[in-house]
Formats: C-alpha cells, sequence, structure tokens
C-alpha cells in the first residue's frame, strides 16, 4: 500500500463521518422544527463534533502515513536483504561453478593421461603377441618335426612288438611243452601260493599284534588294579539284625515289661521293633532287619533306662525325639562322606539316604564304608587312566544307594538306586554306573566298568564280605558238586572265595565245541540252584599231551 492510497482511504472515512454527522443534524432539526430556541445550540454542538470528527480523522491518517511509512522502510530493508543474500549465493554459484569446471578440467585432463597410458599399454601388449605368434609358430614347426620322428619310431615300435609277440608265444609255447602247464593254470597255481603265504604271514602278524595287546592290557590293568588295592585300608563288622542293650540291673526288665506287659506292647507297637527279653543277666535284644529304625529304639529304649520313667507316653515322646537325632546323625554321616570323597551338590534327599547306610551292613561290610572305599578306588583308576576322578568317585559313591530302600521297595538294589538317583536329577552317567554294576544292564562307559571294579576290590579282598562259615562252606562245596555231576569232567576247584570255578576235563571224551556247552550248562545250573553275592565264572580246561620215548 502506497502513500497516495492511504490519503485517499483517509478522505474517504472523513467523507462518510461527515455525511453520517449531517443525516443526523438533519434528523434532529426535523424532530426540534418546534424547538428553535435550541437550534444554536445543535449548531454549536454540531460544529464541535464536526471539529472532532476532523480531529479524529486528522489523527488516523497521521496514523495511516505513520503506518504505511514504516511498512514501507521495512519492505525497502526486506527488499535489500534479499538482494544481498541473492548477490552472496549467485557469488557462490559461480565460485562453485568455476570449482567445478577446473575439477573437470582436471578429470579430463587425468582421462586424457591414461588414455595415452592405456594406448601405449595396447601397443606393448600388441609386440608381445606379435613376438608370441611368432614364436608359436616356430613351436609348431618344431612339434610337427618330432611328430613325424615320433611316427617314424611308432611304426618301428609296431613292427618291434610284433617280432616280441611271436618271439613271446614261441617261448610260451615252448614253457607248455616242457612244464605240460597252460599259462592260465600256471598263473593260477602262481596266485594261489602267493595268497596261502600272504594269509599265513597276516594271521601271524594279527596274532602276535593281540598277544601284545593282550599282556600289555592285562600288564597295565593289573598294575592300576594292584596300586589301588596297596592304597586301600578296609575294616570289617559283623552284620547282624540284633542289637544288645546292657541295663543297670535285672530290675529294670520288670519295669521295660511294664504291668501285664502294657510298656513291652506299646514300645513294640510304636518303635516296630521286637524287644526280646531273656535271661540274659543285665541285657535285652532289640531285633529288627531295618538298623535304622533298630536304631531309633535302641537310643529310645536306653534313654528311658536313663531316665527310669517308662510308660506308654514317656514310650512316644522319646521314640520322636530318637527319631530326629538319628536322622540328624543320617545326614551328618552323609555330609562327612560327601567331604571325605571330595564330591559336591548332591541332593539333599540323596545325602540322607546316603547316611542311612551307615547303619546297614552287607556281608560283613559297613555300606557307608563301603561306599566311601569304592569311591577312592575308583578315583585311584580313573587317574591312573587319565579320567574325570570327580565324576567317577560320584558313580562310585551312590552305586549301592539302592540299599537304603531295599527293605521298603521291592526290586533290585542297583535298579532302585538308578532310579532313585535319575529322580533326584544325576548324571546319566551316574545312572547308568549305578544300575549297570552288577551287569543287570549292560556296560556301555568306562566310568561304569571303573565303578564295578572299584566295587569287587572293596567288596572282595580277602578276608572276603563274611557270610556264615557253615553257609559258605556247603556253598562252595555245591559248586563243586554241580560241576562233577556232569560227564567228562575229571577236577573241580572252587577258588577265590567262591568267585571262580575251574573244571578239568577229559580231552578224549569231550572236545572244544562240548566245552563251551559244558560251561554254559555249569552255569546256568548254578543260577539256578544258587544264591551268590556278585558273580561267580565258570572256566573249563581241556588238556591234551601227547607222549613219545626216543631209543
Amino acid at each position: 500500500m502506497n502513500t497516495g492510497t492511504a490519503i485517499l482511504l483517509v478522505g474517504l472515512v472523513v467523507v462518510a463521518l461527515l455525511a453520517v454527522a449531517l443525516y443526523a443534524l438533519f434528523s434532529r432539526l426535523r424532530g426540534v422544527e418546534g424547538t428553535r430556541a435550541n437550534s444554536a445550540e445543535l449548531f454549536a454542538q454540531i460544529e464541535a463534533d464536526s471539529v472532532r470528527l476532523r480531529s479524529a480523522a486528522q489523527s488516523e491518517a497521521d496514523d495511516v502515513r505513520a503506518k504505511a511509512r514504516r511498512e514501507a522502510d521495512e519492505l525497502r530493508t526486506a527488499a535489500a536483504t534479499e538482494a544481498n543474500e541473492l548477490k552472496t549465493r549467485a557469488t557462490a554459484e559461480a565460485e562453485k561453478a568455476r570449482e567445478d569446471a577446473d575439477q573437470a578440467r582436471g578429470r579430463a585432463d587425468e582421462a586424457t593421461a591414461e588414455l595415452r597410458e592405456q594406448r601405449a599399454d595396447l601397443d606393448r601388449r600388441e609386440q608381445r603377441l606379435v613376438e608370441r605368434e611368432e614364436r608359436v609358430t616356430a613351436d609348431t614347426q618344431s612339434l610337427e618335426e618330432r611328430l613325424a620322428e615320433v611316427e617314424t619310431q611308432a611304426s618301428e615300435l609296431a613292427a618291434r612288438t610284433e617280432e616280441l609277440a611271436a618271439l613271446e608265444a614261441e617261448r610260451r609255447a615252448v614253457l607248455e611243452r616242457t612244464a605240460q602247464l597252460t599259462a592260465e593254470q600256471a598263473k593260477a597255481e602262481l596266485v594261489a601260493t602267493v595268497e596261502d603265504e600272504a594269509k599265513r604271514a597276516a594271521v601271524m602278524r594279527v596274532r602276535d599284534i593281540e598277544k601284545d595287546a593282550n599282556e600289555n592290557g592285562q600288564a597295565r590293568a593289573r598294575e592300576i588294579i594292584t596300586l589301588a588295592i596297596q592304597r586301600l585300608a578296609s575294616e570289617q563288622t559283623a552284620e547282624s539284625v540284633v542289637s544288645v542293650l546292657h541295663l543297670p540291673g535285672d530290675e529294670m526288665k520288670g519295669r521295660i515289661i511294664g504291668r501285664e506287659g502294657r510298656n513291652i506292647r506299646a514300645f513294640e507297637q510304636v518303635t516296630g521293633v521286637n524287644l526280646i527279653i531273656d535271661d540274659t543277666p543285665e541285657a535285652v535284644l532289640l531285633s529288627c532287619f531295618d538298623p535304622v529304625r533298630r536304631e531309633v529304639a535302641r537310643l529310645t529304649l536306653e534313654e528311658l533306662v536313663l531316665d527310669g520313667r517308662i510308660h506308654p507316653h514317656r514310650i512316644e515322646e522319646q521314640y520322636e525325639k530318637s527319631k530326629a537325632e538319628v536322622e540328624a546323625l543320617c545326614v551328618r554321616a552323609g555330609e562327612d562322606a560327601l567331604v571325605e570323597v571330595g564330591v559336591t551338590d548332591m541332593h539333599p534327599d540323596l545325602v540322607l539316604l546316603l547316611g542311612r547306610l551307615r547303619y546297614r551292613t552287607s556281608y560283613g561290610q559297613n555300606v557307608l564304608k563301603h561306599l566311601i572305599e569304592s569311591a577312592h578306588l575308583a578315583g585311584m583308576m580313573a587317574g591312573e587312566l587319565g579320567l574325570d576322578v570327580k565324576l567317577t568317585k560320584r558313580c562310585a559313591l551312590l552305586h549301592d544307594i539302592g540299599k537304603a530302600l531295599t527293605h521298603e521297595v521291592d526290586g533290585s538294589h542297583a535298579l532302585i538306586g538308578a532310579e532313585i538317583a535319575r529322580r533326584y536329577g544325576e548324571n546319566d552317567d551316574v545312572v547308568h554306573a549305578i544300575e549297570a554294576h552288577h551287569n543287570e544292564v549292560e556296560l556301555r562307559t568306562v566310568e561304569a566298568v571303573l565303578t564295578q571294579a572299584a566295587d569287587a576290590i572293596s567288596g572282595g579282598p580277602p578276608p572276603p564280605r563274611r557270610e556264615s562259615l557253615e553257609a559258605y562252606v556247603k556253598r562252595l562245596e555245591r559248586l563243586e558238586e554241580i560241576s562233577m555231576s556232569h560227564d567228562g569232567v575229571e577236577k573241580v576247584f572252587a577258588m577265590q572265595a567262591g568267585r571262580e570255578v575251574r573244571v578239568m576235563v577229559l580231552p578224549d571224551v569231550v572236545d572244544d565245541i562240548q566245552a563251551q556247552v559244558l560251561a554254559r550248562d555249569i552255569a546256568k545250573q548254578v543260577e539256578e540252584e544258587l544264591t551268590y553275592p556278585g558273580q561267580i565264572r565258570i572256566t573249563v580246561v581241556r588238556e591234551s599231551r601227547s607222549t613219545e620215548f626216543a631209543r
């Protein structure tokens, strides 16, 4: 908006205001024709209004002119600023265009130089190709000459080959007439001779290798087992299902029995242990197949005797205390066994079951001590073989864990122990070693083999796990009787505490195949008729002797 337009607008506004004022004036004059007395006042007021309107119009016109000037100044400033920016941008674009032109000229120069180099390189390559073509031409001529020579030599060689073939046919005919054999027959005879010699040499070599492997393997095994046995110190305990409790006097027996036997009935009902009171002076017997239960009953009766108050309610109270005490002792025994062997991270329930074996014996051995010994033995052998000592010790320590529950669960203690270990998250190798240590499952790992060997060493050194002498002798006699009952048997020897039976047979009655059948029949009959720990090895020996005298 320019200044002239603004002035024109102000004039229009003033004229409009004047028109409105005149219209109001005429209206007021029409309304007050009868009151001429006030006309002077009206004219004065109209004049005042006109003055005021002119002043307002003048003031507004001044404001419009000032605003127009400010806008014009702002427009001039913005135009100048925009012009400067355009000039600066044009200058920058011109500089960039000059730089792009310089770069283009540089790239053109580089491209030109590169083209020159490529042209020179092409010239060099063309020169090399020309030289190579010349050499190839020369080589081709030389090869053609050599090929002609080779063809000549080939023709000569073919002629000589035909001559040699004729001579060979003549020689073969002479040999056939001399040896009375055809060439194929001679070749077959030669091949058969070579094959026989090769087979014989191979059999001899294989036998020597097997012999060396067996001797070295057996020597190494004997060395490892001997070292383990030498470092083993075991102790024996008498196996029993009876505990003896000594009394301060025979009068205590009457108090234990109680009025009409109520105390002894309550004791047996609460503890599940038979209390035997006989003529033994100052002693009573506690009989039970469960060693833990028998130990709880023994502690209960011992505390009752010391306290002197014996009645059914007191028996129940003391039984609960003794039960908690024995369970704490079992946990402590299991933890001590883990510390002694060096095994950690075992489920608390497994530790409790392990500690319960402290009160169990098997063929004259305390089962917990047997497990500790087996773990040490297995660890020694694993160390000698470079295996995982901790894993092997863990397998041996837990291999008889099932014996803690064999009086509560039907089945083999090996399978029961494997199921328990599997339930409490033990390693698959540990579970397999437990279930396979009596060959109820086929051995698949070295740790299982070492566990079985450690079990046999701990349970089998002289004296063996003691059983009653009479039963032991009868078992050995029965082993010999079973073996002697078969035809062709000459002598029988029960050896190694009944763990091996050697059967000597008559060589003219029993041949090698019958010896194998005899060993299997004896083993089957022993399995059906006898009960024994571990396994029994049946060895049938057939010896042939030839004697002749030189005169």
